[in-house]
């Protein structure tokens, strides 16, 4: 009965505005996205996983957020994605509800929240998709995910100098890094423009919009990778974070 009264209070709201991003869900896709949701507010009485929690709010401000990706990009042109600092899974576990096709590594550095994600991987019954608990400037050392990446995406909370050092490195040349950003996020965008050309990267649009139904102000930063990444970077872990990299 819960599961009903939540389905016609929020779940046309929910469909309309994927309807608006060019996507159709089906039943399996939508159950996925209830059991999905049922699990976040579970274990986030347990573990600090979301401060969202409201059945309507969590549809637009983390699942519809993370799906907005599909006005910048074509997902079905995407075979491989890594979410760096991926949190609760968003967007990576959206991406994956929605296209299946996808091979997607989530990769978070607090072990607890790597525990909650394998969780949601087995009860949606999700394949093709693995978490990796560690940081990011270990694992970009790797051969195995080293620019092996069709496209990177980060909700991560940190400036986009730093996280463009985070994540170029995993990004194949000619794929792409898209980072979910706040709307007022111009300036640090030009800082990072140095960061980003000397980590391989190319900004190649800035795309401003308002989530629907509420008053969060997005921008989704499209940088794409126009040649290697020097060896050396990432730097040692926390350098770039504490030393981001600037003209």
């Amino acid at each position: 009965m819960e599961k009903e009264q939540r389905e016609s209070r929020s779940g046309e709201k929910f469909t309309e505005e994927l309807a608006n991003l060019g996507i159709e869900l089906n039943e399996h896709q939508k159950e996925q996205f209830d059991q999905y949701y049922e699990l976040l507010v579970e274990w986030n009485k347990v573990m600090n996983l979301t401060g969202i929690t409201e059945y309507e709010e969590v549809n637009l401000k983390h699942f519809t957020d993370s799906l907005s990706i599909a006005r910048v990009k074509d997902m079905h042109q995407v075979q491989s994605v890594i979410d760096i600092g991926t949190g609760a899974g968003f967007p990576g576990i959206p991406l994956k509800i929605v296209y299946p096709e996808l091979e997607v590594v989530l990769l978070d550095s607090l072990n607890k929240r790597i525990k909650f994600l394998d969780e949601v991987i087995r009860t949606l019954g999700l394949e093709k998709i693995r978490t990796i608990h560690g940081r990011a400037e270990d694992f970009a050392k790797k051969k195995e995910y080293r620019e092996c990446f069709d496209l990177c995406v980060s909700r991560a909370v940190a400036n986009l100098a730093t996280l463009s050092e985070y994540c170029l490195p995993f990004v194949k040349v000619e794929g792409e890094f898209i980072s979910y950003k706040s709307g007022d996020s111009d300036e640090e965008i030009r800082d990072a423009e140095f960061a980003v050309k000397v980590l391989g990267g190319k900004i190649t649009d800035v795309d401003k919009f308002q989530l629907p139904g509420t008053d969060m102000g997005r921008s989704l930063v499209k940088i794409k990778k126009v040649k290697n990444t020097a060896g050396k970077y990432p730097r040692k872990a926390g350098l770039p974070s504490k030393e981001p990299l600037k003209k």
